[in-house]
């Protein structure tokens, strides 16, 4: 019986495991760790951990949603638009936007492990002006004044003098590839030392060198049988 408790246990454990990974990969569910301030649509990040997710809508797949790192406050809502790449990774992936020094990092965009499209945020009207001065390109804009018109909400790009111009979805629907540029700089890993050679085994014969001949195998077999058939007499005798 305790037997069967115990598999009924890791049984229930499995499939919650099993719930969660897909609750993760349908939400796109990442933690995001910023050691300095980083600006997103609305919002600038203040150092810390935090919970990046898309909206739970399974007719806009391009609302995100940031929390704290326990998920209880939300940080922001943003609009967002496909981003294409041309080699999906493994790993969660950003791009920035250039903006001047001293001023917090701008997010781009986000890819998650193994998606071939990421998201790219929508700023704010002010915000995308001050964007695109320092970045030298036009940058996606919304004009959603809440949270609930951004399902609807119209997207456009803008220029640094603040010309609006119509979002073209084919250059943005277009793989490029993702320049690997993350707010912080990762520590050089140590070196792996180097793998031994692998001794080589010596070759084997192909065959066992042959004896001197064949015969003293039959003397032996003859003897073997002269053996087994006194045995035999002797038992037979007895009875």
């Amino acid at each position: 019986m305790q037997n069967w408790k115990t598999i009924t246990a890791a049984t229930c454990l499995g499939l919650l495991s099993m719930t969660g990974a897909m609750a993760d990969q349908w939400n796109k569910k990442t933690y995001l760790t910023v050691n300095e301030p980083v600006q997103v649509p609305g919002k600038v990040l203040q150092p810390g951990r935090y919970v990046m997710r898309l909206l739970d809508s399974p007719s806009n797949r391009h609302i995100v949603q940031i929390f704290n790192e326990r998920e209880d406050q939300l940080q922001t809502t943003v609009l967002a638009i496909p981003n294409y790449r041309l080699q999906p990774t493994g790993k969660t992936e950003f791009q920035w936007w250039e903006t001047p020094a001293g001023q917090p990092k701008a997010m781009r965009a986000w890819f998650y492990p193994g998606d071939n499209f990421g998201q790219e945020f929508a700023y704010p009207k002010t915000e995308a002006v001050a964007i695109a001065a320092s970045a030298t390109e036009n940058v996606p804009t919304t004009f959603a004044q809440t949270e609930t018109e951004l399902t609807t909400a119209r997207v456009a790009t803008i220029d640094k003098a603040g010309t609006e111009m119509e979002l073209d979805r084919q250059t943005y629907n277009q793989p490029t590839q993702v320049a690997q540029n993350t707010a912080p700089t990762p520590a050089p890993e140590a070196a792996p030392e180097p793998t031994p050679a692998p001794q080589q085994e010596m070759a084997r014969p192909a065959s066992l060198p042959r004896t001197a001949g064949e015969m003293p195998i039959f003397g032996l077999a003859g003897i073997l049988a002269l053996g087994a058939g006194a045995a035999v007499r002797a038992i037979a005798s007895r009875r």
